[in-house]
């Protein structure tokens, strides 16, 4: 965020000029925090004043009125100033805390939003998520936009239902992946909801986008179409407004009025959709200002595909015309606030070809709560799919136009129709379940793991001239790892990452003050799929996988980068105060508990730099927990009559230290006196106790000492690093899990062919003749039971009968 303070005549001229505001060192939201008990809600009121007086002239309509929400809000915090400052001064606490974990490098208001309403969707209620698109579904959206406008010099793009703006945000940032100049880009916006609006401009400007490339507009998208000017030259700043790209989640099968609006040229073409449902009304609003090169991507709902009516005429133009390219089916439960099934569709005004991609990714995504996410490994495996146009079996299906319009499809686009991405249902052999035996058809269906080991099959299983296999290999598990074709796939994945980690090195930690991330992150997802296909066998391992991998580790490195890059590499060497909240007084109060580093952890300094303190440190905690044990141990063996002594606590569960040891100390001196000890079996166990607790004590006294001795020793290591020391931590950090978890990418092959393997033996192993035996055996014993047993006239009857039920009689 560009942020204006008290620089002097010169800064404030400089700031207001260049972002179009400027905001005092008093008005800060880091100077409100500082000032803890001298804060007041008048501070706010005259910041607020303070930045609407100070907009620059030229920005006025981008600025004004942005913080209104917040100006009438302030008089619902409470009746009075004293009760709105306590609750403004809660307010600011509360965003201090959320956890950003470096992801305010993509969307701060869109990151702190869906952090909100994931945590407290109880009472967000239905419509909470209207005008969010989560971040994954933007950055799918993004990458395949950003793929289509990657060579032109200057781009404009349009919301036209912005919402939070997190999707303008999204294609801005990738695009800049293939461009120098980030000022380059131009961002239109409008939303309906002037709340909704002041978000979109917010989020805008918090990132840095210079204002002159920010035009927003306040309202109704489908009855007040854009047609840009300013009121006070409307004939000279007539803007129609034909863009590079239009993008759109716009609010689902909503009303609204179609009177009159068959004159629109927005819909004049293809026909107005119906009051009830105006999802065809946004999207034709949105291909109307595109460029003839442009592209456009919108959500809708899953409906749009196959309903009648107006709707039905609308989609058939819109094929006729080859104006719609690609399908994707989303997952259901995406989208906060709504679980029914979405889809984006996206569109040209002119293209080539007239065939539609089908992608039905609706079964790729991680459950989180009561929501499906897509994962990085998702969204690759669809912008692959979407940029190449390719057909790739159970996933997407590149179909002509011919087969649209066809008799049996009649331009329903339900995506099912196109692609079949539903599991086999799991058969059973019946012959294999009679007789045992494993179906060739079954180890059929493994084709890819034969393909790739080609001698394997029969090194596992004896073939007798039948349809059916029997096992050869006493351990499965055994003869699968030791075979030379799995110990040659290992091999090679070996070889063709020979060599990854010091590439590595020398393209993130080598230029890590340089590198751009977003094009880095590119650059080595290439480098990672070139290495696989080096593999061979390569249908075995799943190169969406490997990039799942990369992802997960890139994301750390990533904000790594944000810091390195800000602060220079010194800030390797800072260590920061480890602030936590405690409990005082009933309050939650913030304390300072040892240090951190800012970039080095300190178990990854311990294990490079204090490896014989650190071993040392957890031999004593290791001893600590078996002295724990033995504590459990002796508890175990009192009596419940002697837990209701004094030297237990009130449960019973646990001793009371010094009851104990002042017990075993009388026992003792009364021992001494007698010249030995009872015969009580509670006074030895007692006696033992004091022992054992004595050690625990000085256990954890020691631990306690060399832990904070080694905690300041590694805050000292880490302030004197040397670059070269830098360099290998930040491998150690960065690099080595990332390669060590891709290293263990054939083991997962291997284990997966394992337990496929012994989930079809064990299928077939025992037979239905085998369980037939069985029961028939059981059933004889039982008669012959029910033979010796004694009862009265009626028991007797019944006994009988079931001795006839069971002997089949």
């Amino acid at each position: 965020m560009r942020l204006g303070g008290v620089y002097g005549i010169w800064g404030y001229s400089h700031f207001r000029s260049n972002l179009g505001y400027f905001i005092a060192h008093k008005h800060l939201f880091s100077t409100w925090l500082d000032q803890t008990s001298d804060f007041d809600v008048a501070d706010v009121r005259e910041a607020l004043s303070a930045f609407s007086r100070l907009i620059h002239p030229n920005h006025k309509r981008l600025f004004e009125g942005i913080f209104k929400t917040l100006e009438t809000g302030l008089s619902k915090l409470g009746d009075t100033a004293a009760k709105q400052t306590k609750s403004i001064s809660e307010l600011l606490q509360l965003i201090k805390d959320i956890p950003m974990d470096g992801k305010q490098s993509y969307d701060v208001l869109g990151f702190i939003y869906e952090y909100l309403i994931g945590m407290f969707a109880a009472n967000a209620g239905k419509k909470a998520g209207e005008f969010y698109t989560p971040h994954e579904v933007s950055v799918l959206m993004s990458e395949v936009i950003a793929h289509h406008l990657k060579d032109r010099e200057t781009i404009q793009i349009y919301d036209s239902t912005s919402g939070s703006g997190s999707l303008l945000l999204n294609i801005g940032q990738a695009i800049a992946k293939h461009m120098d100049d980030n000022d380059s880009i131009k961002y239109y916006a409008q939303e309906l909801k002037e709340n909704t609006y002041n978000l979109t401009r917010m989020n805008l400007v918090m990132r840095g986008i210079l204002p002159g490339n920010i035009v927003t507009r306040n309202a109704d998208t489908l009855e007040d179409d854009w047609p840009y000017f300013d009121e006070q030259d409307p004939v000279n700043s007539y803007n129609p407004l034909y863009l590079d790209a239009v993008v759109s989640n716009p609010p689902y099968s909503q009303k609204w009025d179609p009177q009159h609006k068959d004159a629109d040229p927005r819909y004049a073409r293809f026909g107005v959709a119906p009051k009830s449902k105006a999802d065809y009304a946004f999207l034709l609003h949105d291909l109307y200002h595109l460029k003839p090169n442009g592209i456009m991507a919108i959500v809708l709902p899953h409906g749009v595909l196959f309903r009648g009516g107006e709707e039905g005429v609308i989609r058939k133009q819109l094929i006729e015309n080859d104006h719609l390219e690609t399908i994707i089916g989303l997952p259901s439960n995406i989208f906060f606030g709504t679980g029914i099934p979405t889809v984006i569709l996206m569109l040209r005004q002119k293209r080539e070809g007239s065939d539609v991609l089908f992608v039905d990714a609706s079964k790729g995504f991680a459950k989180e709560g009561k929501n499906n996410k897509l994962r990085a490994c998702d969204i690759k495996k669809i912008t692959d799919v979407v940029i190449a146009r390719a057909t790739m079996p159970g996933f997407s299906r590149l179909v002509p136009k011919t087969e649209l319009q066809g008799e049996a499809n009649d331009y329903n686009l339900n995506i099912p129709r196109y692609v079949d991405s539903s599991e086999p249902p799991e058969s059973w052999d019946l012959y294999a379940s009679m007789f045992g035996g494993i179906p060739l058809s079954e180890l059929d269906a493994l084709a890819d793991y034969w393909k790739a080991f080609p001698n394997l099959r029969a090194a596992l299983f004896t073939l007798d001239g039948t349809p059916y296999a029997q096992p050869k290999a006493g351990d499965l598990a055994e003869a699968v790892r030791q075979h030379p074709e799995v110990a040659k796939f290992n091999d090679a994945f070996a070889r063709a990452f020979d060599g990854f980690k010091p590439w590595l090195h020398s393209e993130l930690i080598g230029k890590m003050l340089t590198l751009q991330v977003p094009r880095q992150a590119a650059l080595i997802c290439e480098e990672l799929f070139a290495r696989l296909a080096k593999v061979g066998a390569v249908p075995l391992i799943d190169k969406y996988q490997a990039y799942q991998v990369l992802d997960d580790h890139w994301q750390p490195i990533a904000v790594d980068f944000e810091i390195l890059q800000t602060e220079g590499v010194d800030a390797t060497r800072v260590v920061d105060p480890n602030y936590v909240v405690k409990k005082k007084d009933g309050k939650d109060v913030e304390v300072q508990e040892g240090w951190k580093g800012r970039i080095l952890p300190f178990d990854l300094v311990q294990l490079a730099h204090h490896r014989k303190e650190l071993d040392a440190l957890r031999k004593k905690e290791d001893e600590l927990a078996d002295v724990v044990t033995q504590l459990n141990e002796l508890l175990d063996s009192f009596s419940e009559e002697d837990k209701a002594k004094d030297t237990f606590n009130e449960a019973g569960d646990k001793f009371v230290a010094a009851a104990v040891a002042k017990e075993a100390k009388e026992l003792a001196a009364e021992a001494k006196v007698a010249g030995a000890f009872g015969s009580d079996p509670y006074e030895a166990k007692i006696i033992q106790a004091a022992k054992v607790l004595a050690n625990e004590k000085s256990l954890k006294a020691a631990i306690k000492k060399d832990a904070a001795a080694l905690h300041l020793k590694t805050k000292a290591t880490i302030e004197a690093l040397s670059d070269e020391q830098v360099h290998a931590l930040l491998e150690r950090k960065w690099l080595a899990p990332l390669v060590d978890e891709l290293h263990r990418l054939p083991d997962l092959v291997t284990s997966s062919l394992i337990a496929k393997l012994q989930a079809l033996v064990e299928k077939y192993r025992i037979t239905y003749a085998d369980n037939a035996r069985q029961i028939q055996q059981a059933e004889k014993a039982l008669v012959s039971m029910l033979g010796e047993m004694d009862g009265g006239e009626f028991d007797l009857k019944a006994i009988e009968e079931l001795k006839t039920l069971l002997a089949g009689d």
